[in-house]
């Protein structure tokens, strides 16, 4: 199984459908929890409405048939029984003597009298005259309130589902409507290309909610439009230094080739071929190396050593230009850090080589190493020269960069990638470059994080 297939894309969804579906069961759970207790009501008031019938029957009774009894006994009881029969529809009366017998009973019944609808009450009446005991069972018919409750309950059950159904449809209408911005950006990012770099999203109304996001991907286009045209100078940047030595090998070589040679003149047309051919090698490798510094790698960090010894070392391999050009380096200061000694030296020798090809011939150039208070080391190289404009201090490391004629003069040849390695070589020590420049001194350098100890 490769990665692709083993790693599984997660499954889209839809804010509205799920909103709209979270709200209409909450819907429902609400309303069937309000209406359930609507309808419990409701059953309670009719059981309380049959209780109450039940109770008032059965004292009607027990009163008649007591009176009935006292007055002539058990015929006049028949008789009041039979009388009432007629004056409470929705009753049916049973009479038991006291060994069980039965005593009385109404005509049949219009309802069933055993169904579960049908609720019953017994009662006692005592034949004072005899002493019997005669018990009575009233019947009462709730059919019809059954039957509401029924009714009743599926209404609310409709309502419910009713309900949760208009809440989904109109949370799903709303969450629609009120996504519109989104989808509105949607639109605008789609059309978004190379060629309108510079569109930016915008609503007409602004939504509260959406505003920090639209302002940090107008912030992201911004960095995208700067970095791409930062890209493409790059890009002719390099086409323009790789042109020159190009055009060299090729006007030097038909030269040679156009007419016979003596070895001599063979041979100083190699030579000048080669310094070409090893300008053009140390762009492209000074290039793979700010590509492998910009994809983030960090640098290899050893044993603490001396700044001041590194920088040293380098002083050594410039010595020569440093004599043709009568100058002279002092270094201030020193700390231990564990750092990558190669990048290092190579930052320094390029900071030094940028010095000492525009400091004024006869000054004295510095090197000072300074600890900050976060525990980083700070190496600035100072030469005494023209200074350099304040607007063009930004962009001094940027590749390829120059800030004016004067800095790049043909005797002293570079292709302008220097700085920008001392930069890389900066990030990749967790620090930083920096450069300032005035009243005739320029200081140009670097920061390096780390824990150290300055030297006594």
């Amino acid at each position: 199984m490769t990665a692709a297939t083993a790693t599984k894309t997660p499954c889209t969804y839809s804010i509205g459908r799920r909103l709209s579906l979270l709200l209409a069961t909450q819907t429902v759970i609400g309303l069937g929890l309000l209406l359930a207790t609507i309808y419990g009501i409701t059953a309670m008031l009719f059981q309380a409405k049959h209780d109450e019938q039940l109770l008032g029957h059965t004292r009607v009774l027990k009163d008649m048939m007591q009176s009935a009894s006292e007055r002539a006994g058990t015929f006049e009881m028949l008789d009041k029984l039979a009388w009432s029969a007629e004056r409470r529809p929705g009753t049916f009366l049973v009479v038991s003597r006291p060994d069980g017998s039965e005593f009385y009973r109404d005509p049949p019944a219009s309802f069933d009298t055993e169904a579960k609808t049908a609720q019953a009450s017994t009662f006692l009446v005592t034949d004072k005259s005899t002493g019997d005991v005669y018990t009575g069972r009233l019947v009462l018919d709730c059919s019809q309130d059954a039957k509401t409750g029924q009714r009743m309950a599926i209404l609310l059950v409709v309502a419910t589902l009713a309900g949760g159904i208009f809440v989904a449809w109109a949370t799903f209408w709303r969450v629609r409507c009120s996504l519109r911005p989104l989808l509105d950006l949607a639109d605008q990012t789609r059309s978004i290309d190379v060629g309108r770099a510079k569109q930016r999203l915008t609503l007409e109304e602004p939504a509260e909610e959406l505003q920090p996001l639209i302002e940090q991907f107008n912030s992201l286009m911004g960095r995208v439009d700067r970095t791409y045209a930062q890209l493409e100078g790059f890009n002719a940047d390099v086409a323009h230094e790789l042109r020159t030595p190009l055009a060299n090998l090729i006007g030097q070589t038909e030269l040679a080739l156009s007419r016979e040679r003596s070895n001599a003149d063979l041979e100083d047309t190699l030579t000048s071929n080669l310094e070409e051919l090893q300008r053009m090698a140390g762009i492209i490798n000074d290039m793979l190396f700010l590509a492998q510094a910009d994809r983030g790698v960090k640098a290899r960090r050893g044993e603490p050593v001396s700044l001041a010894e590194l920088v040293r070392q380098v002083v050594e391999f410039h010595e020569a230009p440093m004599e043709d050009a009568r100058l002279s380096i002092a270094i201030d200061g020193d700390i231990h850090l564990p750092v990558d000694e190669a990048l290092i030296k190579r930052a320094l020798s390029n900071l030094l080589g940028n010095a000492i090809r525009y400091a004024e011939p006869g000054s004295q150039l510095h090197v000072r190493i300074g600890q900050q208070p976060d525990g980083s080391a700070r190496l600035l190289v100072e030469n005494v020269g023209p200074s350099i404009e304040a607007e063009h201090l930004p962009r001094l490391f940027d590749r390829f960069f120059r800030a004016d004629a004067s800095r790049c003069e043909m005797a002293k040849p570079h292709h302008g990638l220097g700085l920008s390695i001392v930069a890389a070589i900066a990030r990749m020590h967790d620090g930083f470059a920096l450069a300032e420049s005035a009243e005739g001194r320029t200081r140009v350098g670097f920061s390096v994080l780390g824990t150290g100890t300055a030297a006594a």
